[in-house]
């Protein structure tokens, strides 16, 4: 099992947004038994909070589902257990370097790098822009999904 840990700021928009739409990707193309999937946040903002109701508008006009999901923070407990950690910016990036002591296991990504890309995803709270966000989720999904096939990571039914 891929274990795949979406993380922003407060994990209410471009995380939660991330989770439901690898969640219903790789659903589609039957691979969902091959993960688990959740998302957290670097800061303490938004614990306990569910997801940015643009990020729930958004998803409900693409017809992906949401996942269930109320924010949290990430903890050390965290980067034992998932074998991806996917931040959506520079900053959310340096946060987790700071917040889990380094990236000894490699295990700490940029999610447009898997679209062969260093942008940031801008952050909807701040931009209002949330069909700008899913576009970027969209290519960091693909992306992130071809780098798992062309690396044998994952099984096609």
């Amino acid at each position: 099992m891929i274990k795949v840990l979406f993380v922003c700021h407060g994990n209410i928009c471009r995380s939660t947004m991330s989770q439901s739409v690898f969640s219903h990707m790789v659903r589609e193309k039957g691979l969902a038994d091959q993960f688990y999937i959740d998302s957290c946040a670097t800061s303490t903002e938004e614990i306990g909070n569910p997801p940015h109701r643009g990020t729930v508008r958004k998803l409900k006009e693409v017809h992906i589902p949401l996942i269930p999901h109320r924010a949290r923070q990430i903890t050390r407990k965290d980067y034992e257990e998932f074998d991806y950690i996917i931040g959506m910016d520079s900053w959310n990036m340096r946060n987790l370097n700071r917040m889990l002591k380094g990236d000894p296991d490699g295990k700490v990504y940029k999610f447009l790098s898997f679209a062969g890309s260093g942008r940031d995803i801008a952050d909807p709270w701040y931009t209002g822009n949330f069909d700008e966000t899913y576009d970027d989720i969209i290519e960091g999904c693909e992306g992130f999904l071809e780098y798992l096939t062309e690396n044998g990571l994952i099984i096609f039914p």
